[in-house]
Protein backbone atom coordinates (compact mmCIF):
# COMPACT_ATOMS: atom_id res chain seq x y z
CA UNK A 1 0.00 0.00 0.00
CA UNK A 2 1.72 3.32 -1.03
CA UNK A 3 2.47 6.08 1.83
CA UNK A 4 -0.38 8.30 2.91
CA UNK A 5 0.35 11.67 4.22
CA UNK A 6 -0.10 11.22 8.15
CA UNK A 7 -1.41 13.41 11.41
CA UNK A 8 0.84 11.32 13.85
CA UNK A 9 4.26 10.50 14.64
CA UNK A 10 5.62 7.82 16.07
CA UNK A 11 8.65 7.96 18.90
CA UNK A 12 10.98 5.45 19.94
CA UNK A 13 13.05 5.17 23.01
CA UNK A 14 16.39 7.27 23.27
CA UNK A 15 18.94 4.44 23.22
CA UNK A 16 21.39 6.76 25.23
CA UNK A 17 18.76 8.69 27.19
CA UNK A 18 21.27 9.39 29.87
CA UNK A 19 23.92 11.89 27.53
CA UNK A 20 23.28 15.44 26.01
CA UNK A 21 23.25 14.60 22.67
CA UNK A 22 21.86 16.29 19.43
CA UNK A 23 19.99 14.71 16.41
CA UNK A 24 19.63 17.12 13.00
CA UNK A 25 17.37 16.45 9.92
CA UNK A 26 17.39 18.66 7.25
CA UNK A 27 13.78 18.29 5.76
CA UNK A 28 14.09 20.17 1.84
CA UNK A 29 10.46 19.46 0.60
CA UNK A 30 8.19 20.79 3.01
CA UNK A 31 5.05 22.60 1.01
CA UNK A 32 1.95 24.21 2.58
CA UNK A 33 -0.62 26.63 0.77
CA UNK A 34 -0.26 30.36 1.01
CA UNK A 35 -3.81 31.17 2.81
CA UNK A 36 -4.57 33.98 1.16
CA UNK A 37 -3.52 33.10 -2.67
CA UNK A 38 -3.57 29.25 -2.22
CA UNK A 39 -0.42 28.97 -4.30
CA UNK A 40 2.46 26.50 -3.11
CA UNK A 41 5.08 28.10 -0.75
CA UNK A 42 8.02 26.20 -0.49
CA UNK A 43 10.34 25.51 2.65
CA UNK A 44 13.25 23.60 4.09
CA UNK A 45 13.23 22.71 7.42
CA UNK A 46 16.11 22.15 9.34
CA UNK A 47 15.44 20.33 12.81
CA UNK A 48 17.57 20.34 15.93
CA UNK A 49 16.91 18.66 18.93
CA UNK A 50 18.29 17.06 22.08
CA UNK A 51 16.49 14.12 23.41
CA UNK A 52 15.23 13.13 26.34
CA UNK A 53 13.56 9.92 26.76
CA UNK A 54 11.84 9.64 23.06
CA UNK A 55 13.32 10.20 19.29
CA UNK A 56 11.43 10.38 16.37
CA UNK A 57 11.00 7.72 13.71
CA UNK A 58 12.45 9.22 10.56
CA UNK A 59 9.69 7.90 8.06
CA UNK A 60 6.49 8.92 10.06
CA UNK A 61 8.08 12.22 10.18
CA UNK A 62 8.34 12.42 6.64
CA UNK A 63 4.51 11.20 6.72
CA UNK A 64 3.33 14.14 9.20
CA UNK A 65 5.11 16.62 7.33
CA UNK A 66 3.38 16.05 4.05
CA UNK A 67 0.34 16.42 5.48
CA UNK A 68 0.68 20.16 5.59
CA UNK A 69 0.42 20.44 2.02
CA UNK A 70 -2.86 20.67 1.18
CA UNK A 71 -3.11 23.63 3.96
CA UNK A 72 -3.18 27.22 3.58
CA UNK A 73 -1.35 28.52 6.70
CA UNK A 74 0.68 30.99 7.33
CA UNK A 75 4.89 30.34 7.55
CA UNK A 76 4.87 32.31 11.11
CA UNK A 77 1.65 29.45 12.08
CA UNK A 78 3.01 26.47 10.53
CA UNK A 79 6.82 26.52 12.08
CA UNK A 80 5.21 26.86 15.54
CA UNK A 81 2.12 23.90 15.16
CA UNK A 82 5.09 21.97 14.04
CA UNK A 83 7.45 22.78 17.01
CA UNK A 84 4.84 23.02 19.20
CA UNK A 85 3.60 19.37 17.96
CA UNK A 86 7.20 17.69 18.07
CA UNK A 87 7.16 18.91 21.66
CA UNK A 88 4.29 17.31 22.92
CA UNK A 89 5.27 14.30 21.41
CA UNK A 90 8.85 14.05 22.18
CA UNK A 91 9.44 16.13 25.25
CA UNK A 92 13.06 16.72 24.47
CA UNK A 93 15.37 18.65 26.35
CA UNK A 94 15.92 21.12 23.65
CA UNK A 95 14.31 21.73 20.27
CA UNK A 96 14.81 24.49 17.55
CA UNK A 97 12.78 24.28 14.13
CA UNK A 98 14.16 26.80 11.38
CA UNK A 99 11.84 26.90 8.42
CA UNK A 100 13.56 28.46 4.92
CA UNK A 101 10.71 29.64 3.16
CA UNK A 102 11.35 30.35 -1.31
CA UNK A 103 10.81 33.79 -2.44
CA UNK A 104 7.67 34.92 -2.97
CA UNK A 105 7.20 38.37 -4.06
CA UNK A 106 10.44 38.91 -3.75
CA UNK A 107 10.66 38.53 0.01
CA UNK A 108 12.55 35.27 1.50
CA UNK A 109 10.97 34.25 4.91
CA UNK A 110 13.10 32.52 7.66
CA UNK A 111 11.03 31.42 11.39
CA UNK A 112 13.15 30.28 13.98
CA UNK A 113 11.30 28.50 17.24
CA UNK A 114 13.21 27.09 19.72
CA UNK A 115 11.52 24.98 22.93
CA UNK A 116 13.33 24.33 26.12
CA UNK A 117 12.57 21.84 28.59
CA UNK A 118 12.37 23.61 32.28
CA UNK A 119 15.92 24.42 33.71
CA UNK A 120 17.86 21.79 31.33
CA UNK A 121 20.85 24.06 30.38
CA UNK A 122 23.00 23.25 27.56
CA UNK A 123 26.69 21.59 27.95
CA UNK A 124 29.16 23.84 27.69
CA UNK A 125 30.79 24.40 24.46
CA UNK A 126 34.48 23.18 23.41
CA UNK A 127 36.69 25.40 22.10
CA UNK A 128 39.20 23.57 20.03
CA UNK A 129 42.62 25.34 19.04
Amino acid sequence: MPSQPAQHIETFPNPRPGADYTIRMRIPEFTCLCPRTGQPDFATLDLAYVPDQRCVELKSLKLYIWSFRDRGVFHEAVTNEIADYLTGELAPRYLRLEARFKVRGGIYTRVIVERRASGWQPPAPVHLP
